[in-house]
């Protein structure tokens, strides 16, 4: 594992039009790399609006994907590794909400089917249903790279805890989750569970999400961020398209499990 390295979140605004979104996409990774982006994520559903009617309209096959094969084609030109927000995959007859990663050849090394779906009815706010057109993925997500070894989860899955921990007892030291909350839930929700959820398994979180496009039926909240294993805002954008970065330090995670050891101190002889 490399000590130390920067990641970059691409924060995209999403349009109508999945040739402007990859083409701004693959700029976005492009320009990342070009300040010294060593791993680059993108937001979920980054070549579609997040609605369910667009996910069956821009739906690709992974064998035969114009989205991936532009990531691909980033990725290795710049020998980089990225997370690729996310896409509506169809697989065998199904349709997924799926997050492939790549690596610095530009080979799929991993691959997150959104576990948890988001079946939501909140009063005076948002009404959605994934589950109308996307099927639940089966797997914790877990990705060895050269860099530090991943743990991905999709937008409503970083709200149960016990995936996050299921993914750092496999090992993972950072958890990337593509997401996109929004108005409703964004400004409530967004910033404390990113943040709890980095310090309850001590590890590096990056959440990342489109910018706000007011034009779309669904608008996401935006204001990604990165947050460090003791729970500290490393960096934060606002509302508009824009990238941020950090540098990450792998001795930073053994240092805060160290002088504070809640994966030790577990009870696990008294949970279920």
């Amino acid at each position: 594992m490399k000590k130390c390295f920067k990641i970059a979140i691409c924060q995209m605004q999403v349009e109508d039009n999945k040739e402007r979104n990859l083409n701004k996409a693959v700029a976005m990774i492009n320009k990342a790399a070009d300040e010294g982006a060593e791993l680059i994520v993108l937001p979920e559903m980054f070549n579609c609006p997040y609605d369910s009617d667009k996910f069956v309209e821009y739906a690709e096959n992974k064998e035969n994907s114009q989205s991936l094969d532009a990531v691909s084609n980033a990725a290795l030109k710049n020998n980089v590794f990225i997370v690729a927000g996310s896409i509506p995959e169809l697989c065998d007859d199904h349709l997924y909400n799926s997050s492939f990663i790549f690596d610095g050849n530009g080979r799929i090394i991993g691959i997150h089917r959104k576990v948890h779906l988001f079946d939501i009815n909140i009063e005076n706010g948002i009404k959605f249903r994934e589950s109308d057109t996307l099927t639940a993925g089966n797997n914790v997500t877990v990705i060895g790279t050269d860099l530090i070894k991943v743990g991905v989860a999709i937008c409503y899955d970083i709200r149960f805890p016990e995936l996050s921990r299921s993914m750092v007892l496999d090992g993972a030291e950072m958890i990337v989750v593509p997401g996109a909350f929004n108005m409703t839930t964004g400004p409530a929700h967004w910033e404390v569970t990113m943040r709890a959820r980095a310090i309850d398994n001590q590890c590096y979180l990056v959440a990342a999400s489109p910018a706000r496009n007011d034009d779309l039926s669904y608008v996401a909240y935006g204001h990604s961020m990165i947050v460090d294993p003791w729970g500290r805002i490393l960096a934060n954008a606002g509302h508009s398209e824009e990238i941020i970065y950090a540098d990450i330090n792998e001795s930073l995670i053994s240092q805060v499990r160290r002088d504070l050891p809640l994966l030790k101190n577990r009870r696990t002889d008294i949970y279920d």
